[in-house]
C-alpha cells in the first residue's frame, strides 16, 4: 500500500477532462516518482465529518502522508515538491521564483478564470449575464497578455527549466477549455500548455484521472 494517499471525486463533474484539482497533485507525484493511493468519495461524503476532519470545507484533494494531512492544492504540490527532487531548482534565487510561480499562478491567474467559468456555467440565464460577461472576459484576457508577455519566447516560465510553478500555471490555464477564445487570441499560451500536457509525468496522471471517471460511466 502506498505511504501517500490523495482524496478525489468518484464523480468527476468535468467528465474526464483533467480538470479537476486531484490532477494537480497527480501530476506532481508523478513528476517526482512516488507512488500513492486514491480514496474516492462521493458529493455527500465530502460535506461528512470524517472528510471535513482532513479539508474543513469539505472539498477535494486532500493528502495523507502517514502523520500529515493537508489540504489545498498549493499547499499539497509544495510540500511534493520540497520533499523530493524534481519539481524546484536547486539554486536559492531560482528556487524562489517557482515558488513565487505557484503563488501567482493560484492567486493572481486563477481567480478571474474561475469567476469567468462560473459565470458561463452558472449566470447565463440571470438578466446581468449579458452585461457582466464582457468585463469576466476582459479580466482573464488582460491576464492571459500579461502572462504571455512575460513568458516570451521561453518554454516555462524561469526559462528552461521546468518548475511546480509551470504545473500550477499549466492546469490553471487548461481551465479556459481547449476551444476558449481567450486563450486562442495568444498563441505563445497554447504552445506551453501543449508542452505541459506532452511531459509523460502529465500523461499518467491524466490517464489515472480519466480511468476513475471512465469506471464512474460502466453500467452496474
Amino acid at each position: 500500500m502506498p505511504a501517500t494517499t490523495i482524496t478525489a471525486f468518484e464523480r468527476s463533474p468535468d467528465r474526464g477532462r483533467g480538470l479537476a484539482r486531484d490532477m494537480r497533485v497527480r501530476w506532481a507525484l508523478e513528476e517526482v516518482g512516488q507512488p500513492y493511493g486514491t480514496r474516492l468519495v462521493s458529493f455527500a461524503q465530502m460535506k461528512a465529518p470524517a472528510h471535513r476532519a482532513l479539508h474543513p470545507f469539505g472539498q477535494i484533494p486532500t493528502y495523507e502522508e502517514g502523520s500529515l494531512a493537508l489540504f489545498e492544492t498549493g499547499a499539497i504540490v509544495l510540500h511534493i515538491a520540497e520533499s523530493h527532487a524534481g519539481l524546484l531548482p536547486a539554486d536559492a534565487h531560482a528556487r524562489s521564483r517557482a515558488i513565487m510561480w505557484m503563488f501567482a499562478a493560484l492567486n493572481t491567474v486563477e481567480p478571474p478564470i474561475v469567476e469567468w467559468g462560473a459565470a458561463k456555467i452558472l449566470e447565463q440565464d440571470k438578466p446581468w449575464y449579458a452585461q457582466r460577461q464582457p468585463l469576466l472576459d476582459e479580466r482573464v484576457r488582460t491576464r492571459l497578455a500579461e502572462l504571455a508577455q512575460r513568458l516570451g519566447e521561453a518554454d516555462w516560465l524561469d526559462g528552461d527549466t521546468f518548475s511546480a510553478g509551470d504545473l500550477l500555471m499549466v492546469t490553471v490555464l487548461r481551465r479556459l477549455g481547449d476551444a476558449s477564445p481567450l486563450l486562442g487570441e495568444q498563441p505563445s499560451l497554447l504552445a506551453y500548455i501543449a508542452r505541459g500536457e506532452a511531459r509523460p509525468a502529465y500523461q499518467r496522471a491524466f490517464a489515472d484521472q480519466l480511468a476513475v471517471f471512465t469506471a464512474s460511466q460502466a453500467p452496474n
